[in-house]
């Protein structure tokens, strides 16, 4: 088992995975003792003015697995659905993030239009990675509960047993928040239960209690930091006052230079 799939067999202390979208972000939470680092694909999307979950920022998610692949935390690419249905160039991506230092992928099965990838095609990916890179922790996400799906509960279920079957670390379901159904699924489930935190969803201390293994941050703190950048300028238009900040050299040191 490697150290990053270690991180998701500790009962009761689920890994708490912030996602980062440039250097200065991982290198910051990665300084505030974050072992493991994922990155957001809205983040890095967003911050090259490209749409998110439309296969349009592969470049942009190598370049930076590239950039953080060489720092010392272990570092998960969000790479949407692999940015492609051809399990051959998913392969193939998987192998250049994993040359990068990657030691995580995430792969989706939502698509741009709202509807879900065939779990078979997804299949296809998780299996195709799996052989091209067997030590690379892959995330198989399913977007059951964000698409809409007339029955979430059941077709989670029977997707995750899909992904599992063909070489899945682990899994995840964003948009699941029902204790009872978070639960449920963790006790029909033979490899670790990802859950992306809301704020209206349980805390970390009740996923724990739940089985929850890893709890993922997704675009929330790009988003923050978005809301904090408005809010600060705003306050200085105002003269009101603005809160605590990083300073320079302090900004300036997490480049390692």
């Amino acid at each position: 088992m490697t150290p990053f799939a270690a991180l998701h067999h500790r009962p009761g202390h689920p890994l708490l995975l912030p996602n980062a979208w440039d250097h200065a972000s991982a290198a910051a939470l990665a300084a505030a003792g974050h072992a493991a680092i994922g990155t957001t694909s809205l983040g890095v999307a967003a911050a090259a003015g490209l749409p998110d979950g439309a296969a349009a920022t592969r470049a942009e998610t190598v370049r930076l697995a590239r950039r953080l692949g060489r720092d010392d935390f272990l570092l998960s690419v969000d790479a949407e659905s692999g940015f492609s249905d051809g399990p051959a160039e998913v392969a193939a991506l998987a192998v250049e993030l994993a040359q990068a230092g990657a030691v995580g992928i995430n792969l989706e099965d939502g698509r741009p239009d709202g509807s879900l990838t065939p779990s078979d095609v997804h299949a296809a990916k998780v299996a195709a990675v799996k052989a091209a890179v067997p030590e690379l922790f892959i995330n198989a996400r399913t977007d059951t509960y964000w698409c809409g799906h007339q029955d979430p509960g059941a077709e989670t279920a029977r997707r995750l047993a899909v992904y599992q079957e063909a070489g899945a670390d682990g899994v995840f379901v964003p948009g699941l928040t029902e204790p009872a159904a978070i639960g449920r699924l963790v006790g029909g489930l033979s490899v670790p239960l990802n859950i992306l935190w809301t704020p209206t969803g349980p805390g970390l201390a009740e996923l724990a209690g739940l089985g929850v293994a890893r709890v993922s941050l997704g675009s929330l703190l790009y988003r923050s930091a978005l809301a904090a950048a408005v809010a600060t300028a705003a306050a200085v238009a105002s003269g009101g006052p603005v809160g605590p900040v990083p300073g320079y050299a302090e900004i300036q040191a997490l480049s390692g230079s």
